[in-house]
């Protein structure tokens, strides 16, 4: 008499593991894809970080995921590092550029923004030119978009605080905590674009799109930036 085939009980961190395993190998998460953060995964699956990990590195060994403990993204500009959490102004300015910003726009708008991760409602658009005093030709074109708080509708009429938009966030309790980053490059898009970086339409330039959140990972920022290829790069460590 043959014996039952008992099958020891899957356990939460292999079923997760089969389910994202699913989903890259549907397509639906795709070479390159980030996956969610740590914390994403615990609130979706209702597990432990602990958990979570253990689901990771069984992907890991598998070969679908890579994971980089650590890893840190930075800007450069002519060769030097620069990074670019401050502010573009700072940022800029620690490598002796003398640099000067246009804001374009502060309103309340619907997101419209190409955002890898989405983002729906009413948002705080502020749209800046950075632009090489000696020249006046743009060093960065930049479009951040903030959810939409009440407490925002002071700045349509008054600007920001003290010109920066990372003043204005913290100024009312709102702090990065962790984040996303995506660079590709990319024609610049329209000839109103070109005209206000002083360049051809179809000039190809660097993209980066950054995405913050704050410690209970709710979007605090996103921006998009528009950069010229030849004078910045991205540099990363991990």
């Amino acid at each position: 008499m043959s014996q039952p085939d008992y099958k020891t009980p899957e356990s939460k961190s292999e079923r997760i593991a089969r389910l994202i395993e699913a989903e890259i190998r549907s397509g639906q998460l795709q070479d390159g894809s980030a996956l969610s953060s740590e914390s994403s995964l615990v609130n979706r699956f209702a597990v432990s970080r602990t958990t979570v990990r253990k689901s990771l590195g069984i992907l890991a060994d598998k070969g679908l995921i890579q994971t980089k403990v650590g890893i840190g993204s930075f800007v450069t500009y002519a060769g030097n590092v620069i990074d670019s959490g401050p502010g573009w102004s700072l940022a800029l300015s620690s490598v002796g550029l003398r640099m000067g910003t246009r804001i374009l726009k502060i309103a309340r708008v619907e997101m419209d923004l190409d955002c890898p991760v989405r983002l729906e409602g009413p948002m705080l658009a502020v749209d800046r030119l950075r632009f090489r005093e000696e020249t006046g030709r743009g060093l960065s074109l930049e479009r951040a978009r903030v959810p939409w708080r009440d407490d925002f509708a002071a700045l349509i009429e008054c600007g920001l605080d003290g010109g920066s938009l990372s003043q204005t966030l913290a100024a009312r309790g709102l702090f990065p905590a962790s984040g996303e980053e995506w660079a590709n490059v990319l024609p610049l898009l329209g000839a109103e674009d070109a005209a206000l970086m002083g360049r051809d339409p179809g000039t190809a330039m660097l993209r980066l799109r950054r995405l913050t959140r704050d410690a209970t990972d709710h979007p605090v920022e996103f921006v998009e930036s528009f950069l010229d290829p030849e004078l910045f790069g991205l540099h990363m460590t991990f």
